[in-house]
């Protein structure tokens, strides 16, 4: 059409189809331009592969699915209905080999009679071995129907919350009332458009609104609601999901209509807007009628239809054919005339056609049939002609576009997803809201009132009354007014006439499909839904779901009432996992910490390791190493010949003050702290109420009522929340306070043998840190050189001569660097996660997966630490006969009879000569590494018996690896066992 239409036809614009460009202009979606390209095929079905044209206009399209970009950016299954149209489009057809017009998978039309309803259950059910070897791999290549792209997405998604008082959905005459009643009120308000341009049915019907064309109504309002500063507008944002507390999901397509975003910008923003009352004004969705041939490209709902020539100005027949039962679809064929289009004819299987609408067609000349359209031949390249049963006689008649509309079901999807099921109304046959998720109104066409002055009258009513109930105390003005429609409908479902007649247009169910369903006893809506899959496809039965449950009603004998209906679940509309992904992916999938020395490590080519949110350095490897064994193997060594230190803050520590503070870590530690003298450090295991460890670490005295406790670095969100329980629940009237510490220190161990030489060039000259001035497990403030104030621990970690230094976080980086100028001379190095890993279990050191939830103090070693003299959390339920049982498993060291030989965690330890199974599993190793002191492979092990089994030969088999071989059960201290290194 060369005029009319909202396009901006001076802002023309080039696109592609499947390798043709062709034009379009500002304003149109693909599906439009495409329709005024004349383009009929668009599409293949899923099933059958039969060729699919547009059909509607909406985001309820169930046919024209189509890949859009190329490359990184390729997405899959985007309806053309509403991509919008930008300047180089690119966009493919899908689910077709090797071409659109020539697909070969078409043959599956002919295998029809085998692809019925329930056709998989019945036939992948047997022979069974089939099922992983054919059925199953059949089944993955043909499921789809387009394919994505095999490169990492290059766009950002961002993640936002808002806030309202009243979010209102759906901008046409229902929502923009509602928001104009709310906004005047006073109340905070949203409205939310999944369309590009706000006005919903009014940019395609138009009509009159208060004595003036509807647009330039539409231009008032929307221009009043953009002066109100407590108003926010938010188009290409749909509404997609309704959850508890007044919770809504939107997805906003923010960079969409563009090749790519700009840089810095997000091409998708999903929003969780937050709302005290919502009205609902989505508006209807038109249906179709069951006949054969209607899914022929071609074959469009009527309102699309007019959508398509009034906003965008795209005629989508030469001769337009109309099929309808209601009196809307006249509004179509009153469309078609006013363009200048050609009616072939209208079919109007009511026979007596409003007065009204009969002078339409006798002042336009129009051929009015009273029958039903039986069958539409065409092919790939559209509709050519249609066959209507008028009484006993039929007739032919040419056409290119059958516009077709069956009546209008009130969009009521996000009404049901808090379980609430539709009603059936017999006035205008369709369902209507039930009982709606609380704080929600439903008004206008979403709530059955089709007409466009009860649009407007619902809507405004309902912005009013959210708006007071929110406490907004301003005036909300009069509603606007319409001529009153009125809207008759003659209930047609199906032709029944011989042919495949399309009920789910994306899922190829067939009327004889929902009948077949029926004569097998699967009548249940349920279970008609999932034997059938009609309603399963992407557009989630929006066209066909109501279609489907009438004729499962009329093959039942039941009206449509008693059949009920199977209610929506979100997302209402499709949401990519980007976009609920947002900017959680790579290296931001999930939140992260820094140590205070992360960029001084990562200076120095560190390979960092997430442990829970903290990103450690895992070892610093130096030019020419090849592997990480190698750095690992250097770090250890440096450590047990001289000195290395290690970035330890992570570690969680918990100030624990108050006169009560050491009762209160009696009570929660196995071991006693109230008698533990200030300046002096405690190794302790804290257990559950169960028995079962929790957490180690240690607690220094700092003063008489100040202990600083540390916890593992997985487990210090954990513990800090169970010593708050017990401080605030069960023992409130101890006088102690408790804060978190963790990101207040920065805290390095210093460890090997030259440890004291690199400290004394650390600390000021006056502070005494030998073994005399400063013994194993002692702990006090010293100065720095430069007169600052440092904490200094002596604990080892690693079984070597060892001290912890602990300086305010924002020094962290300062630190590290004076240890390694003060260590210079020694030849110190930074060692990490890896190393430090090594010397704990050389050392025998549990930790992570050695207090792995189920193990016991007794398990691990340290059931002697348990106090007999007084009570603690988890003591009576520690002595469990269960828990105590001699044949448990407990930590034990191993090594391999051959020291070639790499262990590997996880393998299971079985008896020699035994067969690996269940029945003989004994244990399996919890830690392993390799051993620079050794020079062999040797690991921590949990082992049933396993302390009266050391210099026991066993068998380790690692099914997973298809690993066997024999290792000996030794003592789990394989350095230093004495300890007389750390004491040094």
């Amino acid at each position: 059409m060369a005029n009319g239409g909202l396009i901006d036809r001076q802002a023309p614009l080039q696109f592609s189809f499947d390798g043709k460009s062709m034009s379009g202009f500002a304003g149109d979606t693909l599906a439009s331009a495409l329709v005024a390209n004349g383009v009929k095929l668009v599409a293949r079905s899923f099933k059958y592969h039969r060729p699919r044209g547009i059909m509607t206009a909406g985001s309820e399209e169930p046919s024209a699915l189509v890949e859009m970009r190329t490359g990184a950016r390729k997405e899959a299954n985007t309806r053309a209905t509403t991509q919008e149209l930008y300047d180089g489009l690119v966009a493919s057809s899908q689910n077709r080999w090797p071409s659109l017009r020539r697909d070969f998978m078409a043959v599956n039309s002919l295998l029809s009679p085998i692809f019925v309803a329930g056709f998989y259950y019945k036939t992948f059910m047997w022979p069974a071995k089939f099922w992983e070897k054919l059925y199953e791999p059949a089944i993955r290549r043909a499921a789809g129907l387009g394919e994505t792209a095999h490169l990492p997405d290059p766009d950002h998604y961002d993640k936002a919350w808002a806030h309202c008082d009243v979010l209102v959905v759906g901008s046409g005459a229902t929502g923009l009332s509602a928001a104009l009643a709310a906004g005047r009120a006073g109340a905070r308000v949203i409205l939310c458009e999944e369309d590009s341009h706000i006005g919903g049915r009014l940019l395609s019907d138009g009509g009159e609104i208060d004595g003036m064309p509807a647009l330039d109504w539409l231009r008032r309002v929307t221009d009043e609601l953009a002066s109100l500063p407590n108003v926010r507008i938010m188009a290409r944002t749909a509404v997609f999901g309704v959850y508890d507390g007044g919770d809504f999901g939107a997805l906003e397509r923010v960079n969409d209509h563009v090749p790519q975003p700009a840089e810095h910008q997000v091409r998708q923003r999903l929003w969780r807007i937050a709302t005290r009352r919502s009205v609902v004004g989505a508006g209807a969705i038109e249906r179709p009628i069951v006949f054969p041939g209607n899914d022929r490209p071609g074959v469009m709902m009527a309102a699309a239809v007019r959508t398509y020539i009034n906003r965008f100005a795209a005629m989508p027949g030469k001769r337009i054919a109309v099929f309808t039962n209601n009196d809307d679809g006249w509004r179509t064929v009153e469309a078609v005339v006013r363009a200048g289009g050609e009616i072939a004819a209208v079919i109007d299987p009511r026979g007596k056609v409003p007065a009204a609408y009969r002078a339409l067609a006798d002042r336009s000349g129009l051929r009015v049939l009273p029958g039903q359209v039986v069958d539409v031949k065409g092919g790939v390249d559209g509709v050519r002609s249609i066959t209507v049963a008028t009484g006993s006689s039929t007739q032919n008649i040419d056409t290119d576009c059958l516009a077709a509309s069956g009546g209008w079901n009130p969009n009521v999807a996000l009404s049901s997803f808090h379980r609430g099921r539709p009603t059936w109304r017999e006035d205008i046959a369709a369902f209507v809201p039930g009982v709606s998720p609380p704080g929600m109104i439903m008004a206008g066409a979403a709530n059955g009132d089709l007409s466009l002055d009860a649009c407007l009258r619902t809507g405004h009513a309902a912005g009013a009354m959210a708006a007071a109930e929110t406490g907004a105390k301003g005036k909300s003005g009069n509603a606007a007014k319409a001529a009153d429609e009125a809207f008759a409908i003659q209930p047609l479902w199906q032709v029944k006439a011989k042919g495949k007649a399309f009920v789910d247009f994306q899922h190829d169910v067939t009327a004889s499909d929902v009948t077949l369903a029926q004569r097998e006893g699967f009548e249940s809506v349920e279970h008609l839904k999932r034997y059938t899959t009609l309603g399963m496809a992407t557009d989630q039965g929006k066209n066909s779901n109501v279609t489907g449950l009438a004729i499962m009603a009329d093959a039942r004998g039941r009206s449509i009432a008693e059949t009920g209906t199977t209610i929506y679940r979100p997302p209402y509309a499709p949401v990519a996992i980007g976009a609920l992904a947002g900017h959680h992916r790579d290296q931001n999938f999930h939140a992260w910490r820094l140590t205070p020395s992360h960029h001084w490590a990562a200076e120095r080519g560190a390979v960092f390791v997430d442990t829970g949110l903290w990103k450690r350095a895992q070892w610093f490897p130096l030019a020419g190493e090849t592997d990480w064994l190698q750095s690992v193997k250097r770090e250890v060594l440096a450590v047990r010949n001289g000195v290395g230190f290690c970035d330890v803050s992570t570690l969680g520590k918990v100030d624990v003050r108050g006169a009560d503070a050491g009762t209160f870590l009696d009570r929660v530690y196995i071991n006693g702290f109230s008698k533990l003298a200030v300046g002096k450090a405690r190794y302790g295991l804290m257990l559950r109420e169960d028995g079962i460890v929790m957490d180690d670490g240690t607690t220094s005295r700092l003063a008489e009522d100040h202990y600083l406790t540390t916890t593992t670095t997985a487990k210090a969100g954990p513990v800090t929340q169970h010593l708050e329980f017990c401080r605030q629940v069960l023992w409130p009237e101890l006088d102690v306070q408790l804060s978190s510490a963790t990101d207040q220190w920065a805290q390095f161990s210093i460890a090997g043998p030259r440890t004291r030489d690199l400290l004394i060039n650390l600390v000021d000259p006056s502070e005494d840190v030998s073994n005399e001035g400063f013994p194993f497990m002692g702990v006090r403030e010293v100065m720095l050189r430069g007169g600052m104030k440092a904490r200094l621990f002596r604990i080892s970690f690693s079984g070597e001569m060892a001290f912890e230094i602990a300086v305010p976080a924002r020094y962290g980086e300062a630190m590290a660097r004076n240890i390694m100028k003060a260590g210079e001379p020694f030849g110190v190095v930074p060692y990490g996660t890896e190393a430090l890993g090594v010397m704990r279990i050389e050392k025998g050191h549990v930790a992570g997966p050695e207090l792995n939830g189920m193990t016991t103090a007794s398990d691990l070693g340290l059931g002697g630490m348990a106090s007999k003299k007084k009570d603690f959390i988890g003591r009576i339920m520690a002595g469990r006969e269960a828990l105590m049982a001699p044949d448990r498993q407990v930590v034990v060291g191993i090594k391999p009879v051959d020291k070639a030989r790499r262990l590997r965690s996880g393998a299971h330890v079985v008896p020699k000569g035994a067969i690996p199974g269940p029945e003989t599993d004994q244990g399996y190793l919890t830690s392993v590494c390799f051993s620079p002191v050794l020079d062999h492979w040797i690991a921590l092990a949990l082992v049933e018996r396993g302390r009266e089994r050391i210099g026991e030969i066993v068998r380790i088999c690692d099914p997973l690896r298809n690993e066997d071989y024999e290792a000996e059960i030794c003592s789990p201290v394989f350095y230093d066992p004495e300890g007389g290194r750390q004491r040094a």
